[in-house]
């Protein structure tokens, strides 16, 4: 549509496509709600008020807002793929996403991006990426490939690639990495993710300086704060694993509301199907009592200002018809969903199955050096080991020291006092790199789980109660092409096969929710206590995270930023 023909269009000279009758508007730009109709032509809000169209439909005084934006999320922690998570939250008003593939480029690079650009196109969610900062996210673990800032500049002008994703490096920032500058410069001129939990201080001024303009890892208002303080945008992040919603909604007021937005980061499919997405979160923010305009501008407008998609997070002319009709604005019933002025969910009608336009295959990647990997045993080097401690609800952890159970010259777990041993095996390169060390928190008394899904750079990471259950726990994951597993006394009791990457299923949400469901039936029965074990135990990799962690080189310090040894001196 030409200029001249949206011109004439908003001026009456011929027929709209769609007039919307008796809504009531949430114009988040003006922050009123008014009762009028909405004109459509094609994929774009051509007025309001009174036009002559090809087709009416009537809204029966329902509320309409724009279509739903989640500015940081990681479509690979679905455990889904691109269409069917599609499939699953566009009925929930979500239109928009932007995400961070890190995990998926760990594991395969360049195919891995070009991957989810491939098979979310022309999905009625609009799927934007940034470009993974950080691949791997630190030199301290072995990932699958490595990115540096030439292979930024291809992908620097592609319109659906907006900017860096989340700069987990912060001390590369600080410590002036001449390779971390260089991918700063490659994206200078656009959007600039961060991730700095506890940053502060002159460290952040020089953060924010490097042109890092937001941060989701804030967990409590003072450190909310400091970073508003310093120009960034606040992410209130709220997903299966990590949630800060609670800790941060209270610092929110009508002066810097325009500064934050509700993300999810890391959303799994059983809460996708339970609890929903982000008309979760507005619910959650309207029961803590924050005005409904305000709370429909955190998933709207203000992710769409920041991350400068024009034409996006309003109803507004001009702009694309990406709307939600909403029942009411406290619990936020999806009543009808539009993408690009076309009716894609109705409540009452079965949600259609879309399919992208072909992504292919990508390769298995799964090489692990089983004879380098016969067991994990710890001979005792001393009578004090650090320990990681799991804090529920959180993917920060504390380190803590604990007498050492010997047996026979061995370290063993000791299911008395909770302390597990926790192994990560590399499995990209087949090296046989791995390390074991001891965590408290997820309470088996028996048996192992393990997992394929370990930020960021997907290695194997397994739990156990038992060296040989961790074993075979490890090596069922790996046999499947990846996945979650749970074993006792040498049997599988259940799993799931992640068949993507090792990341995610090409299966139904209901089927991948179920085997999610056994994976924590049987979880349970081993003793665990956490409320999200597998979410829970893919960040026990993730380095940048403080304050301790284990990857396939050894224990590690995070907030030192440097390997430490098991054994405390």
């Amino acid at each position: 549509m030409d200029l001249k023909e949206k011109i004439g269009l908003a001026i009456g000279n011929q027929p709209v496509d769609l007039l919307l009758t008796n809504g009531k508007v949430i114009n988040v730009f003006s922050g009123r709600i008014h009762s009028t109709s909405i004109a459509i032509h094609e994929d774009i809000i051509i007025g309001f008020g009174e036009y002559e169209a090809k087709r009416r439909v009537d809204l029966g005084g329902a509320f309409v807002s724009p279509g739903f934006i989640d500015g940081h999320i990681h479509l690979e922690s679905s455990m889904l793929s691109i269409p069917e998570l599609a499939r699953n939250l566009v009925p929930l008003g979500t239109t928009c996403v932007i995400t961070d593939p890190h995990e998926i480029a760990n594991v395969h690079g360049i195919r891995g991006i070009q991957y989810i650009l491939d098979s979310s196109a022309n999905l009625p969610l609009r799927v934007y990426v940034m470009f993974p900062s950080c691949v791997p996210a630190t030199p301290f673990e072995t990932s699958g490939a490595s990115l540096n800032a030439d292979d930024m500049v291809p992908f620097r002008d592609n319109p659906r690639i907006l900017g860096l994703a989340e700069m987990m490096n912060f001390p590369g920032v600080l410590f002036m990495d001449p390779g971390i500058l260089d991918k700063i410069e490659v994206f200078k001129h656009k959007v600039i993710d961060g991730h700095a939990p506890g940053l502060t201080g002159k460290d952040l001024m020089a953060y924010v300086n490097a042109g890092i303009g937001s941060d989701h890892e804030c967990c409590s208002t003072e450190e909310a704060s400091e970073k508003l303080d310093a120009g960034m945008r606040i992410m209130i992040r709220e997903g299966s694993a990590a949630k800060n919603l609670d800790s941060l909604i209270p610092l929110m007021n009508k002066h810097n509301s325009g500064n934050m937005m509700l993300v999810s980061d890391d959303l799994h499919p059983d809460d996708i199907l339970e609890r929903g997405h982000l008309n979760y979160l507005l619910k959650r923010v309207r029961g803590k009592g924050v005005d409904p305009i305000t709370a429909i501008q955190l998933v709207t407008i203000n992710p769409a200002r920041y991350f400068r998609l024009q034409g996006l997070g309003a109803i507004l002319p001009g702009y694309r018809a990406d709307l939600v009709v909403l029942s009411d604005l406290d619990d936020f019933g999806i009543e009808q969903v539009y993408s690009s002025g076309n009716k894609v969910f109705e409540q009452g009608s079965p949600t259609p199955t879309w399919r992208s336009e072909g992504p292919g295959t990508l390769p298995r990647s799964f090489n692990v050096n089983w004879d380098k990997i016969v067991d994990f045993r710890i001979p005792a080097r001393g009578e004090s080991i650090n320990v990681i401690e799991v804090i529920p609800g959180q993917i920060v952890t504390r380190r803590v020291i604990e007498k050492a159970c010997i047996v026979d010259g061995s370290i063993t777990a000791d299911v008395d006092r909770d302390l597990l041993k926790i192994s990560v095996i590399e499995r990209h390169h087949g090296s046989g790199a791995h390390a074991t060390g001891f965590i408290r928190g997820f309470g088996l008394k028996r048996g192992a789980i393990a997992s394929s899904v370990a930020h960021d750079s997907h290695n194997i990471v397994v739990v156990g109660a038992t060296d040989s259950d961790m074993l075979v726990a490890v090596k069922t994951v790996a046999q499947m092409g990846g996945g979650l597993a749970v074993v006792c006394d040498g049997v599988v009791s259940a799993s799931l096969t992640l068949e993507i990457a090792g990341l995610m299923s090409d299966r139904q949400i209901t089927e991948v929710s179920g085997d999610l469901r056994n994976l924590g039936a049987a979880t349970r029965q081993l003793g665990c206590r956490l409320e999200a074990p597998f979410a829970t135990l893919s960040f026990m990799a993730l380095t940048p995270i403080p304050e301790i962690k284990i990857t396939d080189q050894g224990l590690f310090d995070s907030s030192k930023f440097a390997f430490m040894d098991l054994f405390e001196k």
